[in-house]
């Protein structure tokens, strides 16, 4: 019998994207205390592409998925920080990400 689709298990998913949210986070903010300021969101999001490119190219799972992708890396990448204030991070995070998520990808395949 096929592996039902994570609509199906809406409790169940809900569950480990938000239990994988909150590690995330809790990984986001000691990194941001070990490097402070636009190079740790910098370093945070492009680390956060990188492995969820890693991921997507290795983990046919949906919720496994869910909770590292969607709950873990969701919650450890923070765009929305970066952008709250100018700096170089403003321009350059979304490039580096983007190219770091192809790499992860380009990695493990």
């Amino acid at each position: 019998m096929p592996n039902p689709r994570p609509e199906s298990r809406p409790l169940a998913f809900v569950s480990l994207v938000s239990l994988g949210g909150g590690l995330g986070g809790v990984a986001r903010y000691g990194l941001s205390v070990l490097v402070p300021g636009a190079w740790g969101l910098f370093l945070i999001n492009v680390l956060g592409s990188f492995l969820i490119g890693v991921l997507m190219g290795t983990v046919p799972r949906p919720l496994v998925r869910a909770f590292f992708g969607v709950g873990v890396l969701g919650g450890f990448t923070t765009f929305s920080s970066y952008a709250a204030s100018w700096s170089w991070a403003l321009l350059a995070t979304p490039v580096c990400a983007v190219l770091a998520a192809f790499l992860g990808l380009r990695v493990v395949r």
